[in-house]
């Protein structure tokens, strides 16, 4: 079999969601670092690696993966026993909306290149911060909203599921950025329960990061 690899930036929360779901199959794989400060996912020799010029892309079981939920799928679809989505039709549909509500809401627009480009565009060198702190705190106070009808130690149920490893690395940039989470309770408990978790804590950008 041949190796999996994984390239990814230890601060991306795109990564950060497929760190979590490769420790939670079990699947072994080295990391190639790109490092999105230095420019280094514009350079040629990652643009024929990922035409996009993002991460994380994910090479594995012969395939070149790009996209964290897809990736996510496919590690759910190919390595029985994971359980990232529920089997049902209407609770899988919730699950993904949860992430979606992260993925497609929260993180396009508080990407890095996004709120850098704020900065350039008002001339105002506090405008990402501002930017930021919005976005993430209404995105939380929707996802908030959202979890409130769903019970059991995770985002749906008693087992973590593709929105659990979507709001993790979107509470860790919350952080980050020094968001005030005191009103987002039910997010900050899912947040520490999987914590508890070895998948989860050795996917942290901490236990990744560049020595």
């Amino acid at each position: 079999m041949s190796e999996i690899v994984l390239y990814d930036y230890w601060r991306s929360s795109a990564s950060y969601r497929v760190r979590i779901a490769l420790n939670l199959a079990g699947i072994s794989y080295r990391r190639v670092p790109v490092d999105l400060l230095t420019g280094e996912h514009r350079k040629p020799d990652y643009k024929k690696v990922n035409p996009q010029g993002l991460v994380p892309t994910l090479l594995i079981d012969g395939e070149k993966l790009s996209q964290s939920l897809a990736m996510i799928e496919y590690i759910h679809e190919t390595r029985p026993g994971t359980d990232l989505l529920p089997d049902e039709p209407a609770a899988r549909h919730r699950v993904r909306a949860l992430a979606d509500a992260v993925a497609m809401d929260i993180h396009p627009i508080c990407n890095m290149h996004v709120a850098s480009h704020v900065v350039t565009l008002t001339g105002a060198k506090d405008a990402r911060e501002a930017w930021m702190s919005h976005f993430i705190s209404d995105g939380l106070s929707k996802l908030e909203a959202m979890l409130s009808s769903s019970d059991g130690n995770y985002c749906l149920g008693d087992r973590p599921t593709i929105a659990d490893l979507c709001l993790v690395p979107q509470v860790y940039n919350a952080r980050r950025w020094g968001i005030d989470l005191q009103e987002f309770k039910r997010i900050v408990e899912i947040d520490a329960r999987c914590a508890e978790l070895a998948s989860f804590r050795e996917a942290h950008p901490d236990a990744v990061k560049p020595i």
